[in-house]
């Protein structure tokens, strides 16, 4: 039986931080492989709380994070144990830098490097041991930044759609089809030709743990609030695979994995 995902959840409250917009959160990632879907490489400015009781401490996470790739700058605040890094990195990437010095890190909040328009984020939960966190964040009237990482995936490829729904009493029968404003057929995150709620493929590694960070220029923060995240069981064929489905649903398998409604922050 399909079991999917849909954009709702906690909602978890908005602060501002340096001028800008962080979205809290209070997840803390497993360890685990990292499989990473980087299709940007747009920083974001992400605030970690990390247990450090003097400089020696704050100085091995500086040295764990600098000069790596994908990471422009570093910030940290012994007296308040947090470290800001703007990086090109999955949340979970940054996270699991941090803890290689042997320091528990948590994830406070995201932000862009300017004002953001609009934030969300959905805390997800569906068959067996899946669950994960997916933030969405409208870095300007065109992008929207998807930073995520979901748990208990089977290993390879897995659809992720946003659906016309957020109406989970039914599980997935009461998610609707794919968020299709304009009656087009189904494609890949980056076709003209595609639902507003295609956003392709997630990867999960061995471990079942799919890491990821996506940049969308049709999906909108404002236009998706209340609507419905779906993790699918297969592989999306992005509406290449000659299959009768698709041009309908990428024929990404015949069961929906998670859910959770995304909510205004």
């Amino acid at each position: 039986m399909a079991a999917p995902f849909s954009l709702a959840g906690r909602v978890i409250s908005v602060s501002r931080k340096l001028g800008r917009f962080l979205i809290n959160s209070v997840f803390i990632a497993q360890a685990g492989t990292v499989v990473r879907n980087m299709d940007t490489e747009r920083p974001a400015k992400l605030e970690f709380a990390v247990q450090m009781t003097c400089e020696s401490c704050a100085e091995k996470v500086r040295a764990a994070l600098e000069g790596k790739p994908g990471v422009q700058s570093v910030s940290i605040d012994l007296s308040k144990e947090e470290v800001l890094v703007e990086a090109a990195l999955t949340s979970t990437e940054v996270q699991s830098l941090i803890e290689r010095t042997g320091r528990r890190a948590v994830l406070k909040g995201i932000g862009g490097s300017k004002q953001d328009l609009g934030a969300a984020v959905a805390m997800l939960s569906g068959a067996g041991s899946i669950q994960g966190v997916v933030r969405f964040l409208q870095v300007s009237e065109e992008d929207c930044l998807i930073d995520g990482t979901i748990d208990g995936l089977e290993p390879g490829p897995h659809g992720l759609h946003v659906h016309t729904l957020g109406d989970l009493t039914q599980d997935c029968l009461s998610c609707g089809e794919h968020y299709n404003p304009f009656g087009k057929q189904h494609g890949g995150p980056g076709d003209s030709e595609r639902h507003v709620g295609d956003l392709g493929n997630i990867v999960a590694g061995p471990d079942g743990r799919a890491s990821f960070r996506l940049e969308d220029r049709q999906l909108k923060v404002w236009d998706v609030i209340g609507r419905s995240l779906v993790v699918d069981s297969g592989e999306d064929d992005l509406g290449r695979g000659g299959h009768s489905l698709s041009k309908l649903t990428g024929n990404s398998g015949d069961g929906r994995l998670g859910q959770c409604q995304l909510r205004k922050l």
